[in-house]
């Protein structure tokens, strides 16, 4: 998953852009960049490794001048964490210097990529955005649209982009809309941005949220509408609204929060936990999730565990180690709240296994008498190819084992997880979702790299 942001038409857009990463950071922390277009028509980038804090200082954006600029914070789901991955990407082309954000993942990355080499293309990356550079500077349109309409139209899967040739900044949203792209008014300037909680940072108003196939252009601060791309069924990403989105934003017309909420609700239902004293959430996608349980099940609410939030997201750290690691420096327990007690623990969602794990140890340590781990979604059964690091089906704990076995497993009393429809439910009628992960049923056809992702390899021993 990645955070994107394009600015139009703004004095100092990339001063606008460091802001609107700062509100997109839980959307990638592996690297940031922006890339800003001067009034004498030159591209000035800084790219780093680490958090917007950490790659951006006052002298980095002092060296970033113009009303134009578009930013990117990542962490990688197709190409390794290094320097050479961070976006945007930035090119000399033809019609001017072309720079690119990509938010998603394209499934037939790897087939094309194959056949452009054979074609004497020459990749700097190991990411599957650069392709996209590839197919634009290749196309025969005579128009930096026309070219850009032809890369999107050629590749599969999710992206929503965010892309500049000179001062135009174009953001368009694949057919299916799995990832969300949102524009604001920022004075006389646009911004688009992957959520509505950048926007209301950086003091822009929603002017709307692009659809599935939208693809506009920004000039000084209009906004052009294209003619949409080829439109799919649409598929938008329920677990953006389980997990990753933050809960002060709007994403595909959903408030997060209110989503969450009826999460919670939904889990208390199907799942109760008779007899509990108390409920509390792991912080802090699933603070919303923990009160609408506590609202249904009548069981007193507490904050049972304290997040240091000095620490990043430990689900989308590229390495195990480093999750590991992070467990136990990023949550530590209330035992007043937990001593004796018999305590409703409520998550998201249980992806490898290993954070909840060390969560019970450490709650069953402050002296729980009983722990009831409640998830809110449905066991991950698949990886998705849709920009979720899920990369094979062998490193999630539901695709190779029983419920029973997760509970013996992670130690708990009992075990519950929302199910399917449950979690349609709280999503809510407005849209078409992809539950991919949950189901088995992708949106997309099966390609190479699709079928490697699926393959199970056995297990040598239990999850860890």
């Amino acid at each position: 998953m990645c955070g994107v942001i394009g600015v139009s038409g703004v004095p100092d857009a990339a001063r606008i852009a460091y802001l609107g990463l700062y509100a997109l950071q839980h959307r990638g922390q592996e690297s940031a960049g922006i890339v800003a277009l001067g009034g004498d028509g030159q591209a000035r980038v800084v790219r780093g490794m680490g958090l917007v804090s950490e790659v951006f200082d006052q002298a980095a954006l002092d060296s970033l001048p113009g009303t134009t600029a578009v930013g990117h914070t990542r962490y990688s789901t197709a190409g390794s964490s290094v320097l050479a991955n961070a976006q945007p990407q930035l090119v000399s082309y033809q019609h001017g210097p072309l720079t690119l954000a990509h938010n998603g993942n394209l499934v037939n990355a790897m087939a094309l990529k194959a056949r452009l080499v054979e074609e004497g293309s020459i990749f700097s990356t190991s990411s599957d955005s650069e392709v996209l550079i590839h197919l634009i500077a290749r196309s025969k349109q005579p128009t930096p649209e026309g070219q850009i309409r032809e890369a999107l139209e050629a590749v599969e899967g999710a992206y929503s982009i965010v892309l500049s040739v000179g001062r135009e900044v174009y953001a368009a949203v694949d057919g299916r809309g799995f990832r969300p792209l949102v524009l604001g008014q920022l004075g006389g300037g646009v911004v688009v941005t992957s959520e509505t909680c950048a926007l209301d940072l950086v003091g822009a108003t929603v002017l709307r949220e692009l659809q599935p196939g939208d693809f506009v252009r920004l000039v000084d601060g209009r906004v052009e509408p294209l003619a949409p791309l080829g439109r799919r069924p649409v598929s938008r990403c329920v677990f953006e609204l389980v997990y990753f989105a933050r809960p002060d934003s709007t994403v595909f017309g959903e408030s997060v929060d209110r989503v969450r909420r009826e999460l919670g609700r939904e889990l208390a239902r199907e799942h109760p936990a008779p007899g509990a004293d108390v409920v509390f959430s792991v912080p802090d996608s699933a603070n919303a999730m923990a009160l609408g349980f506590a609202d249904v099940s009548g069981i007193k609410l507490e904050h049972g565990l304290i997040r240091n939030h000095y620490v990043g997201r430990t689900f989308i750290n590229p390495t195990q180690a480093l999750r590991v690691a992070k467990v136990k420096i990023k949550f530590n327990p209330v035992r007043e709240v937990i001593a004796g007690k018999a305590v409703v623990v409520v998550d998201d969602s249980l992806v490898r296994g290993t954070t909840s794990k060390g969560l019970v140890q450490m709650i069953r340590a402050a002296g729980a008498r009983e722990v009831h781990l409640r998830l809110g979604s449905p066991p991950i059964t698949g990886p998705c190819h849709y920009g979720i690091d899920t990369p094979t089906r062998q490193e999630l704990i539901a695709a190779t084992h029983s419920v029973e076995e997760i509970r013996t497993y992670l130690g708990v009393d009992s075990l519950g997880y929302l199910g399917l429809e449950g979690m349609l439910r709280a999503a809510g009628p407005r849209n078409a979702w992809c539950h991919a992960c949950f189901s088995g049923a992708y949106p997309t056809p099966e390609t190479d790299d699709i079928a490697r992702r699926l393959r199970t390899a056995p297990l040598a021993e239990a999850p860890a």
